[in-house]
């Protein structure tokens, strides 16, 4: 190896383009312009995530080789310098790094002040009124831009010591603003609660670096709250404390008796609750709750035993109702006779103030959920309807022919998450109505119980074969857990039309654990791939081109990928990227923006990857699809159209919040329906395979299914009824509560 291979040095250039980017590694392969010329390009790599073209960077790293690309600089820390020529300032300013210059603009600014450009802009930006265009309003918004980037620059100096990127350094930024770098020395773990984006490793990564013991209590007892946190993310609402101290030691690296010593800490300063619940074998087991999931399970059990037991009743004309005269009228209406199952579940949700209807597809749970808002609707009761996902609210709306909303805008929830209506600001109904229900994860349900007035009906509408939330809990299981206080009724009759039905008939198999059927089906279909790559190669091939030509469907609107998992072959994130390529090339004159591994392009099918209260109307929630309809480089910003009809607009900086939706877990998909779903099922996805994840997948389709994988994979998912139990405790309060009383409602 030569001298220049092993010795230290220092390379400067401006970022010409990107040509690979690891999102959870931040590894990145650039071209940068070192003044010889586009033609010359020398190729960078390393940890460069967050740098954009046009940007001026002095790298520090060695030189190498690689065996096929020939000569690399690979880098080990950066920063950003300003450009000193002409070419480098316009090139600098045209990036789109400072909202309010774009290409053009940027050729104007620095036609009129040539190399003076950048100092004009730092130290006297009122004199770039001078420029032909640029008028007072502008002149402010790139003054004000150019300000918050230098502050921005100085935390990521300050943060490139620890690998942390562009886009969490202006969230930090944004946050905390000048005080940003004292925080970060003195409370790094503050990040991890604060920031969206920054986890427990990330701050404890900046903690060692600023010189934070390993064994502080502060470290200790932040380890615990992410441990605790991580498990809601899994869906549990608690950990049995040997669980959490066994996980919390793993993580953290330090004796078992300091976590223990630091979660009595915890417990004592209100940070954490512990107490006793029955376990999965019914013996008692010490439970540790984070504070707010403790609060929504407790209120969300005392809340639905005080609507179901109200005095008060806001239906009062069912009380006394000839059941047998009301249907026959209902019947008469509508052409079409309740079941014996259907008739109980109206006559349940109208004369119980709280119920629940829970039924696979084809047993009408439709049919009854209209029949029920007719009634109530002909007896002049007000009849609030709402579902978890934009799309199932349409599908409500369309099926009782009254206005539905989603959770989130019916409750009108604020920036932090407060909702608009509570106890003390109840809904104004007499019937409310929720479908999908099995998407309500318990801080929601929390929620929402809060919000319905006393007397009032509460009927839950949902599968609980289908998965549980994405959220914290299983609440419409737990309300139907043996012993449950609350009234339900399960619809277990599939009429004669649905069994025509292939989605439906295997839909039902699956839960029976019975094998797929294929023959004969003309909606429900196998393409046979043992291996993960063909079973990709193939789902794109299937949404890109059989199903448009076949079916004479859209393949972005009408067409949906459905995965296990995000990983792998077959995976969310590989099958992302190829869709894209097949559906929404890079194209002249396609605006795209790249961000970390994505590149966003106008006419991408994206979703929401976090709930964020501050934006939209009433917040956008993990979950939410939307198109990308515009893409703003001058102003840095993009704009979707969401599935609930709603644009809402990203700062570049915030585009780690989206991620494209050609290919979505099945977890992703609950609540929503489609034309039609593709899913690939690979015994690569092996751990995943289970019988509640395939049903909520298939049952996703209105008019199509096409399965694509192996029939040894499909068969491990048939076969795998467990469903992985989550650590809850509602049901076991339900029950408490109704055996005894309370005094208090949290």
């Amino acid at each position: 190896m030569s001298d220049e291979k092993r010795s230290p040095a220092v390379v400067q250039g401006v970022l010409e383009r990107i040509t690979y980017a690891n999102e959870e590694t931040g590894y990145t392969v650039a071209r940068v312009d070192t003044g010889r010329g586009s033609a010359d390009l020398l190729t960078v790599v390393g940890a460069l995530m967050g740098v954009q073209p046009g940007e001026a960077l002095r790298m520090h790293g060695r030189w190498g080789s690689h065996p096929q690309y020939g000569r690399q600089f690979h880098v080990d820390d950066y920063t950003t310098v300003l450009p000193a020529t002409v070419q480098g300032i316009r090139r600098y300013l045209g990036s789109g790094l400072i909202k309010g210059i774009g290409p053009k603009m940027a050729e104007r600014i620095v036609g009129h002040f040539g190399t003076d450009a950048l100092d004009v802009i730092e130290q006297d930006p009122a004199r770039l009124i001078e420029v032909p265009g640029l008028g007072p309003k502008r002149t402010r918004l790139i003054a004000d831009a150019w300000e918050e980037q230098k502050a921005i620059k100085e935390v990521m100096v300050f943060l490139q010591g620890v690998q942390v990127s562009t886009s969490l350094a202006v969230r930090i930024f944004k946050k905390y603003g000048e005080g940003s770098i004292e925080i970060v020395q003195k409370e790094p773990y503050r990040l991890a609660t604060d920031v969206w984006g920054i986890g427990f490793k990330t701050a404890d990564t900046i903690a060692q670096a600023v010189g934070i013991p390993h064994d502080s209590p502060q470290r200790v007892m932040a380890g615990i709250q992410f441990t605790l946190s991580e498990s809601t993310g899994d869906g549990h609402c608690h950990l049995p404390e040997e669980k959490l101290i066994s996980a919390a030691v793993k993580i953290l690296a330090v004796d078992s008796g300091l976590v223990i010593e630091c979660l009595s800490r915890l417990v004592e300063e209100e940070g954490v609750v512990r107490e006793e619940v029955p376990g999965p074998d019914g013996e008692p087991v010490r439970a540790v709750h984070l504070v707010p999931f403790h609060r929504a399970e407790v209120g969300a059990a005392a809340g639905l035993l005080t609507l179901l037991n109200h005095p008060h009743d806001r239906l009062p004309a069912f009380a006394g109702v000839d059941w047998d005269a009301a249907l026959d009228w209902l019947h008469r209406r509508t052409g079409t006779e309740l079941a014996e199952e259907q008739r109980a579940a109206v006559v349940q949700a109208l004369t119980r103030k709280v119920g629940v209807l829970t039924g696979g597809p084809g047993c009408g749970k439709s049919f009854t959920v209209s029949s029920i808002v007719t009634l109530a609707a002909v007896k002049g009761a007000k009849v609030v309807l709402a579902a978890p996902t934009g799309r199932a609210a349409k599908r409500l709306t369309e099926l009782t022919g009254h206005e539905a909303a989603t959770v989130h805008r019916l409750l009108e929830l604020r920036p932090g998450g407060d909702a608009s209506y509570d106890r003390d600001n109840p809904l104004d109904c007499d019937l409310l109505v929720v479908d999908e229900a099995s998407m309500l994860d318990l801080v929601l349900a929390n929620k929402l119980i809060k919000a319905v007035p006393p007397g009032a009906h509460l009927v839950l509408v949902g599968d609980v074969d289908q998965l549980p939330s994405v959220g914290a809990g299983q609440v419409l299981r737990d309300l139907l857990a043996e012993g449950s206080p609350i009234p339900s009724v399960r619809l277990t009759r599939v009429f004669r039309q649905a069994q025509q039905s292939g989605v439906v008939t295997n839909a039902h198999r699956i839960n029976r654990g019975e094998p797929l059927l294929f023959e004969g089906m003309r909606d429900f279909f196998l393409f046979p791939c043992e291996e993960s790559e063909d079973a990709a190669l193939t789902a794109v091939d299937v949404v890109a081109r059989r199903i448009p030509r076949t079916f004479g469907l859209d393949p972005r609107r009408d067409v949906q990928v459905l995965t296990p998992m995000k990983g792998g072959a077959a995976g969310a994130g590989n099958l992302n990227t190829a869709l894209q390529e097949a559906l929404t090339p890079a194209g002249e004159g396609v605006p795209e923006r790249r961000f970390g591994g994505r590149i966003f392009r106008v006419g991408d099918k994206v979703t929401q990857i976090r709930n964020n209260y501050d934006k939209g109307a009433n917040g956008v929630f993990n979950g939410t699809l939307g198109v990308v309809t515009g893409l703003d480089p001058v102003a840095q910003e993009l704009s979707v159209r969401t599935d609930e009809e709603e644009d809402i607009t990203y700062d570049f900086a915030e585009l780690d919040e989206l991620a494209h939706a050609y290919a979505i877990t099945v977890h992703r998909s609950q609540g929503s329906e489609y034309p039609a779903v593709v899913i690939p099922v690979t015994t690569s996805a092996w751990m995943m395979l289970q019988r509640n994840l395939l049903y909520t997948g298939i049952t996703r389709a209105k008019r199509l299914v096409v399965l694509v994988g192996s029939r040894r994979a499909l068969a491990q998912a048939v076969r795998n009824a467990s469903a992985g139990r989550r650590h809850t405790a509602l049901a076991h309060r339900l029950r408490g509560y109704a055996q005894g009383s309370w005094t208090e409602t949290p």
